[in-house]
Order: C-alpha cells, then structure tokens, then sequence
C-alpha cells in the first residue's frame, strides 16, 4: 500500500495534465488504475503495462518559443526570458505564483516573465485566458492576472462553458470576468469584443507549445530550456543563473541585449519537438 501511495503522489505532484474533451473520463481512468495497483498488491505495472509516457522538450536543448504579442512583466530588454505556460483553474500554476514574484525581484532588469495561455481544463479556464489577453490589449494584463487568480480562482468563481455555446460567444459575454474588467476601469464593450478576437491568440499560443513538447501546466522555458511543475526556487535560479552567465558572455561580445532573445533562442533554437529515438 505504501508504493500505492508514492505512485499517486507521484502522478499528482507538480503538474495539470492537459484534458482537452472530458474531465470526468481523467477521474474514472484513475480509480480503474487504483483498482488495478489494489489487486496487484500495489506493485505498479502489474496488472497490465503502463502507458508510455507523453514526450517531453529535452531540458539540455535550446527551444525557439515565440514571445511576440504575448504579454509580459520585466523589461523588454532583459538578458533571461521565462516564458510560463499556464492555466486559470490550475492549482500548481497558482502555488507557484509566488516563486514568479520572488525571481523578478531577484533578477529586477535581467529578467522578463512572458505569459502564455495553455488551457488544461477548458470549461473553466478558458475564459479567464481570453480575459487576459483583451485586458492586455488595455494595458492591463498583470492587474487582470491578479484578479483572475484572487478573485477567480481563489473564490472558486468562474465562467465556466457548459452549454453549446460559449460564454464569450454570447450576447450577455462572460459576466465573471467581465465585472474583473469593469472594477479594473477597463472598457467593458471593447473588452468583450476583443475576448472574441483573443480566441484565435490563444489557440495559437496553445499550439505553438504543443508542438515544442508541452502538454501540461505550468511548463516554463527558460531563454529556450525546459523545466515543469511547481517546482523549488532552486530549480528555477540554477538554470537562471547559468543562462544569465552565457548571455553576460555575449553581450559582451557584441550582442545587443535587446536583440539577444531573438539571435540565441528564436534564431538558434529547435523549432519542434525532436522524434524520440526508437
């Protein structure tokens, strides 16, 4: 029972899978897996083979993520971009807000954080990452940010897509998010409107990061190197550092900082996700 109960530990530490279709189905899957561990005594694999796992980006490699129009906190400018995928109604993307917090005021101008929607649980999140990215369109991304996750999240408060038709497709528009915009002062009319056109962004970012590998939330790209999961400060500040060092390097070799982004990790990265070697 012991091994039991590490493996589900294990499944569940870090990371939302993504679910693109049903929920429910993830729920069943897993009790039937309990099932299974609980006849076998609790030794994993057997009572039937496990599902191979999702490929993932090589952490030693370099990935192209495209940043352009995409939201972000930090200067334009700086030496390190973390790019984060993540969810509105994902637990372990809120617990690691504060680590976010802690890196920007460590590293202040040499790094940015770029937010990009990837959306796991659909019928709730999915609003909130349109919402986002219109309040970005009236300069205010991070306070729609906060208020999605202090309000939103934290208070259980979500447009959530239940019928055929989507909220933000609807004449009356998301009215959760839509108060957010309205107490923000935003343009609650344009604001709506630009959910709509929002939509498009949003599939496009989630499929840029799909084809790089990415299939769970948060995920985060650090100046092109992978690294998921709520994960220690630590983690994050080993790879900081050493891509920091390599840019310092350059820079001072001749490498305007404002163009390093663009010639170390869009010119230079992988553009896809490598085959795994058979």
């Amino acid at each position: 029972m012991k091994s039991l109960v590490l493996l589900l530990a294990a499944l569940s530490v870090t990371a939302c899978q993504q679910d693109t279709k049903n929920l429910e189905r993830k729920v069943d899957e897993l009790n039937k897996k309990m099932d299974q561990l609980i006849a076998s005594g609790g030794r994993p694999g057997a009572a039937g083979q496990q599902r191979p796992q999702r490929p993932e980006p090589d952490r030693a490699k370099t990935y192209a993520v495209p940043v352009d129009g995409d939201p972000f906190d930090g200067p334009a400018d700086a030496k390190v971009t973390l790019v984060k995928a993540y969810d509105y109604a994902c637990p372990y993307c809120e617990k690691v807000r504060d680590t976010m917090e802690e890196l920007r005021k460590k590293y202040s101008n040499d790094l940015r954080i770029v937010f990009k929607q990837f959306v796991v649980h659909p019928q709730v999140a999915t609003a909130g990452a349109l919402a986002f990215c219109a309040a970005a369109k009236q300069g205010k991304a991070i306070q729609m940010d906060t208020a999605l996750w202090d309000k939103g999240f934290k208070g259980r408060s979500f447009d959530k897509d239940e019928g055929s038709q989507h909220c933000w497709e609807s004449p009356n528009g998301c009215p959760v998010v839509a108060g957010f915009a309205q107490e923000l002062g935003l343009d609650v009319n344009k604001f709506k409107n630009d959910m709509k056109e929002c939509n498009a962004q949003t599939q496009k970012d989630m499929r840029e990061l799909q084809a790089l590998g990415v299939g769970a939330t948060p995920s985060f790209f650090i100046n092109g190197r992978f690294i998921s999961g709520a994960m220690p400060i630590e983690n994050f500040t080993a790879l900081i550092d050493e891509e920091l060092k390599k840019a310092n390097e350059r820079v001072q070799q001749g490498t305007p900082a404002a163009q390093y982004y663009q010639q170390w990790v869009i010119d230079k990265g992988l553009k896809t996700l490598e085959a795994p070697k058979q």
